[in-house]
């Protein structure tokens, strides 16, 4: 395994992390628990020391059963590992299937609320990375960011970052409590986000990757005749697993085919690598269940993409037909 360091901030993590969201939320009924036991086990083994989680991913009866799993399987680890995970969101209707609306609540003491419930969960005495985990209008950035600084001062958190952000809150933020990283979702069908590569490079400031597979299709493990339960899976209702949708990325998925042919790879892998060979590499944390996607993501870093190549990959994505990709749950207003 690689390993990186969050922009200037010191925090140095695994070149590929793990996202856990799925383990316990929005993939379909939570995974067994000694199953993702041992799996976070085995990647922590692998070298894998990056570990991704919210406070609401959960189900309604079980609502932070993420947190709650991470906090038992990797304390045995704790002093090797960073565990990221965020505040400030609720959903509407929990009980209803998803996705869910968000209700974002950044107010200063639902913050200092939340971050002892998410230490309490998470069996530690501070949080690596905690992000919020998006901007919520009715409070200024540099009022979240002052609450941040509090909670360093007081060893509560030893970083902090945004996720979802735009320049302009980002900017705000940034010039009252140093952000260690932003986590934006991004992927080669999810490319909105680029314009921030240049700002967060200015300011020193690492990327994180949620969905860097589009939800697992460029996986290529799917196909038009997939299907998923509404009442737990959101890819049910994300416009890029709707049948006509694989037509539109016939190309999309044959430039795929053909670059893990060439680098002897596969299509994740490739996908991965292209974002990971970024110059300021970015940090993806694909989620998984699975041992095999484990190692097979860890891969990626043994691909090494020149600037040429990364380059003429975009160039070949600016110029070729991609469905519409799930942009995430909306946030109600």
């Amino acid at each position: 395994m690689e390993y990186r360091t969050l922009g200037l901030s010191g925090l140095r993590v695994s070149a590929v992390g793990l996202g856990c969201m799925g383990m316990s939320h929005a993939y379909g009924a939570p995974a067994d628990k000694r199953e993702m036991t041992e799996l976070l086990a085995d990647a922590v083994e692998m070298g894998y020391t990056f570990f991704d989680t919210a406070e609401v991913y959960g189900t309604p009866d079980h609502p932070h059963h993420n947190e709650e799993l991470l906090g038992e399987a990797l304390h045995p680890y704790r002093n090797n590992i960073v565990i990221a995970t965020k505040f400030g969101l609720r959903f509407d209707m929990p009980d209803a299937a998803g996705p869910h609306a968000l209700i974002p609540d950044a107010r200063p003491e639902i913050i200092r609320h939340r971050v002892e419930e998410s230490l309490r969960r998470l069996c530690t005495d501070h949080i690596d990375l905690y992000y919020q985990h998006r901007i919520d209008p009715s409070i200024e950035p540099e009022t979240v960011a002052e609450v941040m600084a509090d909670l360093i001062r007081e060893g509560k958190i030893l970083h902090w970052g945004i996720s979802e952000t735009t320049e302009e809150y980002l900017r705000r933020a940034h010039r009252v409590c140093p952000v260690t990283a932003i986590q934006n979702r991004f992927s080669m069908m999810a490319r909105w986000h680029e314009p921030l590569l240049p700002v967060r490079e200015e300011l020193g400031i690492g990327f994180v990757a949620h969905s860097p597979l589009a939800n697992g299709l460029l996986t290529n493990r799917y196909t038009a005749n997939s299907t998923f339960d509404p009442s737990t899976d959101y890819r049910a209702s994300m416009p890029q697993y709707r049948p006509e949708s694989f037509e539109k990325n016939r190309t999309l998925f044959s430039l795929l085919e053909q670059l893990a042919e060439e680098h002897r790879a596969t299509a994740s892998q490739i996908s991965l690598a292209w974002m990971m060979n970024k110059r300021p590499p970015i940090v993806p944390i694909p989620g998984t269940r699975h041992l095999f996607r484990l190692k097979e993501n860890i891969g990626a870093t043994d691909i090494h993409l020149t600037d040429e190549e990364v380059n003429a990959i975009d160039t070949a994505l600016d110029n070729m037909e991609i469905s519409e990709v799930f942009g995430g749950s909306p946030i109600k207003k």
